[in-house]
């Protein structure tokens, strides 16, 4: 058993974790694709580990044996306490892989946020006026701003007001 092979495995995947770390979400082709990575890492890390535990079970088990000698159990110990330390290594490495998926599904969220706060502004200054000109497209003879000569000014005055006060109060308080 080399556990220095895979020491130089799990040290070249953290290495390009920090790689793809450093990277900017928005640099690749695709949304998902930052995802992809992070899920492949997360799959050979799986499998790293599923090997070191395995490692772990054949050493602890020849160093129960009765038929080991002594001086190829203080090898067996060392080789346990590197497989522990490779192990604690493949686990810093999902903490690390959990925290870039976190960080990008944050950021893809306040991308979303922005966008659905852009549609929701939109919908605040245009959905007074749609209201008022809908009330007033309704053809109806018995409105009494119909016959009042000021009626059609008053309503289009209406709508205007309507469309700018919600942009004022969003600017008043910082929000657009």
């Amino acid at each position: 058993m080399r556990v220095d092979i895979d020491a130089d495995l799990i040290e070249n995947l953290s290495k390009e974790i920090v790689t793809i770390g450093r990277k900017d979400p928005q640099s690749f082709d695709q949304p998902g694709e930052f995802l992809e990575y992070i899920t492949s890492y997360e799959d050979i890390n799986i499998t790293f580990r599923e090997n070191l535990t395995d490692k772990h079970r054949v050493i602890s088990s020849l160093l129960k044996s009765a038929m080991i000698s002594e001086s190829h159990k203080r090898e067996l110990s060392m080789m346990i306490k590197d497989v522990n330390s490779l192990i604690t290594s493949a686990n810093f490495n999902f903490e690390r892989l959990d925290y870039l998926q976190n960080l990008f599904l944050n950021h893809l969220s306040i991308e979303q946020n922005k966008v659905i706060k852009i549609f929701t502004v939109m919908s605040v200054i245009f959905l007074p006026p749609t209201l008022i000109a809908s009330i007033y497209g309704m053809n109806f003879r018995f409105l009494p701003e119909l016959e009042w000569q000021f009626g059609y000014p008053v309503a289009l005055g209406l709508i205007v007001l309507s469309a700018i006060l919600p942009i004022y109060i969003f600017r008043k308080k910082g929000w657009l």
